[in-house]
């Protein structure tokens, strides 16, 4: 239930760079005031602060500490952490600065169920979200928090001091859209393990955590995080107290609403034709990404094959999957054979729920599929069906009934 309505309440985000940002969506899920985005250069922090009327703030990188100077008073939390991410204004004018990205974290740490206490926390990044790492995990009794910076006496070239950490924070953006192939470090440095947290929320799977769930190693990104110090922060501008378990339900509709569903099966099985009737069903963004292929080679598939071989489609192919995986919110039908290049399945995974729709080989269509024309689809099914699987998240058995296969498509995804 959302919280109760305020309409006059004015609040809004300040920070530099806001055009994607999902701060309005999650308010309006918590509550129904008045919630802007406001790009400001660091000149301007200070003159907006004193000369505009506003009731409560949130406040973004890279503004977290410039604020502090125009506030009257601080949380103990944020003068612990020295930065600001949440500012209320009193009823005599003045201005109250808090910390929720504490709460945050806190409550993230806590869905994930791994227990801080006596661990050893390393902490990547020396910026303002690791100020905070280090102290919500030190208040949850780690043994020692370690923080990792690209200098210093603790960096990424002496990893193998800290081997024996069993929790790492990324609080760095190595990995955030679009740099997403990008990871801070590798996790084979860690063999006592037990958590992974990267506070980058886009893409949802970074390179890091796709890393930890290779390993089995439990780990979350920081959708919740953002979800929960919004949560903290409407009871702040509110003086009301919002259930925790809304935050996770936002999280979780926001995750669903975001995630590409991505369709994987043999050449012929129905994805492009499903695909579309699914994209039309929910409201979203369909894309072939064939289609795609063909249209930036400037070729047809016989023909690309013809030129460049199976290596040299592979090789398109693969850049196509990686730029439409960054996205968020399609649905995308891929090529028969995508599951041949290990690589696609970062591209494919880092936003997306993968769906290999399984058929029965026998009589599948070969006209413009070259591979199909060389080898029987029987023979590709057999090679191919461990890669599928491999790939997938959820495998569909389908038919020849459309109507059928996209009743089972949306059972899978409820």
């Amino acid at each position: 239930m959302a919280l109760q309505e305020k309409k006059q309440l004015r609040a809004g985000l300040i920070g530099a760079h806001l055009s994607h940002s999902f701060s309005p969506q999650i308010h309006r899920a918590l509550a129904d005031y008045e919630y802007r985005l406001i790009e400001l250069e660091r000149d301007d922090v200070g003159a907006f602060l004193t000369g505009h009327e506003f009731d409560a703030l949130n406040v973004t990188a890279p503004y977290k500490k410039d604020v502090i100077p125009y506030l009257a008073r601080l949380s103990d939390t944020a003068a612990r952490i020295g930065a600001v991410n949440t500012i209320v204004r009193e009823q005599d004018g003045s201005l109250t600065g808090y910390n929720t990205d504490y709460e945050g974290l806190t409550d993230l740490i806590m869905d994930l169920g791994v227990p801080l206490a006596d661990k050893k926390v390393l902490v990547l990044g020396s910026g303002g979200a690791s100020r905070t790492a280090l102290t919500v995990a030190t208040d949850m009794g780690a043994k020692s928090v370690v923080v990792i910076s690209r200098s210093g006496e603790d960096h990424y070239g002496n990893l193998d001091k800290h081997s024996d950490a069993a929790i790492i924070i990324n609080t760095t953006p190595v990995g955030m859209y679009p740099n997403t192939k990008e990871a801070p470090l590798s996790l084979s440095h860690f063999p006592q393990l037990e958590a992974v947290i990267d506070l980058i929320y886009n893409p949802a799977r970074t390179a890091l955590l796709q890393d930890a769930a290779a390993r089995g190693i439990p780990c979350r990104n920081g959708l919740l995080m953002l979800v929960s110090q919004a949560r903290r922060a409407a009871e702040l501008f509110l003086g009301t107290t919002v259930s925790r378990t809304l935050s996770k339900k936002i999280a979780a509709d926001m995750t669903k609403e975001t995630e590409n569903i991505v369709l994987i099966g043999m050449p012929g099985c129905g994805k492009s034709t499903l695909g579309k009737l699914l994209a039309k069903t929910l409201g979203r963004t369909f894309v072939d990404a064939d289609d795609a292929l063909v249209k930036e080679a400037g070729l047809p598939i016989p023909e690309i094959f013809r030129q460049e071989g199976e290596a040299g489609f592979r090789k398109r192919e693969s850049k196509i999957l990686e730029a439409l995986g960054r996205e968020k919110g399609q649905v995308i039908a891929t090529g028969g054979g995508c599951v041949t290049v290990a690589e696609n399945y970062f591209s494919l995974r880092q936003n997306g729920k993968i769906l290999f729709l399984d058929i029965d080989p026998k009589g599948l269509p070969t006209d413009g599929r070259p591979l199909s024309s060389t080898r029987s689809p029987e023979v590709l099914y057999r090679e191919r069906l461990p890669l599928y699987k491999k790939f997938a998240d959820v495998t569909i058995t389908v038919t020849r009934d459309i109507n059928e296969n996209l009743k089972r498509i949306k059972e899978a995804l409820i």
